[in-house]
């Protein structure tokens, strides 16, 4: 890939969060999860910290990614202003939820009339299963990511602040992911980032990569911590 070309890639992305059910400004017996802190590795308030909310809405059954992006499309005509949705699984203990992830919505009033706007549009909400108090899950998402590239391996989210990703040579599970985030962590000297992991699928190859979030983003700053990674990756 050269350097400074703009990309829309197919990703997915796994990341570990806690979460809460929430039971205001909702349909009135769904399941709607709510992120206590969606970049738990990074501590420093971060500017538009009010904007960070993720919730994430219980679907009754798997939709696919089209369904969801037809039904995204229309529901986008009835909201002012930009909202971002995307497909996801949360999984809390032995329990998996099929869930809609849901960012930049404005204000929790327009909760209930986006869960009702979607099941207008054919994906239905999760009635009659709540999980009570907090709860540590396990969280897929996929979605289409837009995508600057700034040097080999080194890509700028066009769409979200402080959202960065580095290409790491192969696959890693979550516990090991999990184990070479807490290396690379130990032995970086920079400011404070939040990891998670996932690919994108571009010009028929699937990449690996770490979202790296953080204020201090930049070339030099991804290109130091992907040194570390590739130091750490067996």
């Amino acid at each position: 890939m050269g350097q400074n070309k703009k990309m829309e890639v197919f990703s997915n992305l796994r990341k570990l969060e806690p979460v809460h059910c929430i039971a205001d400004k909702i349909v009135p017996g769904s399941v709607v999860f709510e992120s206590l802190n969606p970049f738990p590795g990074y501590y420093h308030e971060v500017p538009g910290q009010e904007d960070l909310a993720y919730l994430y809405i219980a679907l009754d059954r798997h939709y696919s990614l089209e369904k969801i992006l037809r039904a995204t499309r229309e529901v986008e005509i009835h909201f002012d202003g930009f909202f971002d949705a995307g497909k996801g699984f949360l999984s809390i203990a032995d329990d998996t939820f099929w869930v809609l992830r849901l960012r930049h919505f404005g204000n929790y009033d327009q909760v209930a009339k986006i869960q009702e706007a979607y099941a207008s549009h054919g994906i239905g909400i999760l009635l009659r299963h709540r999980k009570q108090g907090e709860h540590h899950a396990h969280i897929k998402i996929v979605k289409f990511l837009y995508l600057d590239e700034i040097g080999e391996g080194l890509y700028l989210d066009l769409k979200e602040k402080f959202h960065g990703y580095i290409g790491i040579p192969k696959h890693l599970d979550w516990d090991t992911f999990e184990e070479v985030t807490r290396q690379v962590k130990y032995n970086w000297m920079g400011s404070e980032f939040d990891a998670a992991t996932g690919s994108f699928f571009y010009e028929g190859k699937l990449h690996d990569y770490i979202r790296v979030f953080s204020k201090k983003l930049g070339k030099e700053y991804l290109d130091g911590i992907r040194d570390l990674y590739l130091e750490k990756i067996k």
